[in-house]
């Protein structure tokens, strides 16, 4: 089954629990009982997240960076709801090839961006991206990486396709922007293609478990096992890679990350980073300040 089939059969059973619980509270509890229940059907996972987001006050955090405030973890809390529903409930499972790549000969001497989404995610992530780069005539290509919860290291020859596809359009290396498990995925490639740090312009991580995350504790998938604190996969990727490597990297990270946590997880030596203060995972890829860091990086040398 498919990444985008498998969302859209969740997001059916959580219209009919909605559906169901709102039957039931509307029988017990008349018209605000039925209303009080459809919503907890559809979005009472909003309220077990909640306390996770208040909970990141109490972890460690980069040199240098404040304690969350709680206004902060509660707009953090609030965007990422919406960012979950725009992108599971809508832009993936029905939006996965809604925007076509933009990659051909027209695009030569105009370097291009290559988008890699993270876990249970496909391209219909990268939409809003690339409506945006379309706007400006940036070349782009976005991949669902595929099978969805395999091990990392088989997202290789895909990672490697795409980004020869934008070296030969362009003539470029291109810019890679990379969500939370897609920033592995790129680290895996190169060393699968001991590919030279050359090959590519810059890499912008998003909420990347570089060192691992305590979240993936939560599933069994290859790809999720990878991913845990310190696993023996994430230290041999390390021991694989130079410093020279590290330093085309910007790591985006957020203290009130949700998922990749504590934040600085989500940081490699060397790299530069970038806080994007009172943002969940999910929502670093709507933030403003990225898109702007990213078009910047395509304008430098």
């Amino acid at each position: 089954m498919s990444n985008a089939r498998q969302q859209q059969l969740v997001l059916a059973l959580r219209l009919l629990l909605g559906l169901l619980l709102g039957a039931w509270g509307g029988l017990h509890w008349g018209l605000q009982g039925a209303v009080l229940m459809t919503w907890t059907g559809l979005f009472g996972w909003t309220l077990l997240v909640l306390p996770v987001f208040l909970l990141l006050r109490r972890l460690p955090r980069p040199e240098g960076q404040p304690r969350p405030t709680v206004a902060q973890c509660l707009r953090a809390a609030g965007l990422e709801w919406w960012a979950y529903e725009k992108v599971f409930s809508w832009h993936q499972p029905f939006g996965e090839w809604r925007h076509p790549d933009r990659c051909d000969a027209g695009y030569r001497g105009r370097r291009g961006v290559l988008l890699l989404h993270g876990f249970r995610c496909n391209r219909g992530l990268w939409q809003h991206w690339a409506r945006q780069l379309d706007a400006q005539g940036i070349p782009h290509v976005s991949l669902s990486l595929d099978p969805p919860f395999a091990s990392i290291d088989a997202y290789a020859e895909q990672v490697e396709a795409a980004i020869r596809r934008l070296e030969q359009a362009t003539g470029l290396p291109p810019l890679v922007v990379a969500h939370s498990m897609g920033g592995l995925a790129l680290r895996a490639w190169r060393r699968a293609m001991k590919a030279a740090p050359g090959r590519l312009h810059h890499v912008i991580t998003l909420g990347t478990p570089h060192a691992g995350t305590l979240m993936a504790q939560l599933s069994g998938a290859p790809n999720a096992r990878q991913m845990r604190a310190r696993s023996p996969w994430l230290q041999a990727l390390a021991e694989s890679e130079s410093a020279d490597w590290w330093r085309r990297f910007t790591c985006v990270y957020s203290c009130c990350d949700q998922v990749v946590c504590p934040s600085g997880l989500a940081l490699l030596p060397e790299a530069q980073t970038l806080v994007v203060p009172a943002s969940g995972h999910l929502q670093l890829v709507f933030e403003p300040s990225v898109m702007a860091l990213v078009l910047q990086r395509l304008r430098a040398d």
